[in-house]
């Protein structure tokens, strides 16, 4: 009896130890390219985001037993939001919204809409979706707003405005699986993206629950005449405005002896 209970322990155990063993799924991911160069003829890009779920236990592609949310955002930057009324017949700004801390681009692809994927609370939580972004509020002014609901109405301002400059864009299936485990999504870059680092994110859900993230960077960087532009003018100002003073200067007598009537 004895031998007999010690046998099924150590079959109890077995079975614990290699339940204990099932690998958790997760998720990697990587972009087609980590820089990007902007001159002045960039006219936009597209870079392409794909992974892969480790021990994926979806059957196809079709299956739907895995969603992903893959969002790339630029670096915070501060934001001014105002807004015009009449007065006497003339539109001023009469209130503003100052925001310490948004992302300069932010681009959310999705396998659907990403209400259905997760709740409210672990969207807010990762900061995922328009409505669900990382917007920090600056000290109040003067003509800031107070008001709660104001300043609801300020943030769907502000991703109006970005969403109308195409730097906010949205695509709630423009993540795919293309095999059991492979997945891809394709982010645009428009020519006005804010220059400056993006942060690729992409989140791997299951039944509603996030069973794991990955990031990382792409680079923006200027190069060539641009690169050599802009950085005259943040190092050495004093030279950029005489240089572009005198550029001006030349341009407008050029075009004066060009079209001057003749005598």
């Amino acid at each position: 009896m004895r031998w007999f209970l010690a046998t099924m322990a150590v079959m109890i155990g077995f079975a614990g130890a290699a339940a204990a063993e099932v690998p958790k799924e997760g998720v990697e991911a990587d972009a087609s390219t980590r820089q990007v160069a902007i001159t002045s003829s960039f006219t936009g890009t597209e870079i392409l985001v794909f992974g892969a779920v480790t021990n994926s236990v979806q059957s196809s592609p079709e299956a739907g037993t895995y969603d992903v949310i893959v969002v790339v955002e630029g670096i915070p930057a501060p934001v001014v939001v105002r807004r015009k009324s009449r007065v006497g017949g003339i539109w001023v700004n009469t209130q503003s919204m100052r925001f310490a801390s948004v992302p300069s681009y932010y681009a959310i692809a999705s396998t659907r809409p990403i209400d259905e994927i997760a709740d409210k609370a672990v969207l807010d939580a990762q900061g995922i979706g328009f409505d669900h972004v990382r917007m920090v509020r600056a000290a109040q002014s003067r003509t800031d707003a107070t008001d709660p609901a104001e300043l609801q109405a300020f943030k769907e301002a502000l991703i109006r405005l970005k969403e109308r400059d195409r730097v906010y864009v949205k695509s709630d299936f423009g993540a795919s699986f293309i095999g059991s485990s492979l997945f891809r999504a394709t982010i645009a870059l428009p020519p006005n993206v804010p220059v400056g680092p993006l942060t690729a994110h992409v989140y791997l859900f299951k039944g509603g629950h996030m069973l794991g993230e990955y990031s990382n960077r792409v680079m923006l960087q200027r190069e060539g005449v641009e690169r050599y532009i802009h950085e005259t003018a943040m190092t050495q100002p004093f030279l950029y405005g005489i240089v572009t003073v005198l550029l001006a200067v030349s341009s407008g007598l050029a075009a004066a002896f060009a079209f001057r009537k003749p005598a």
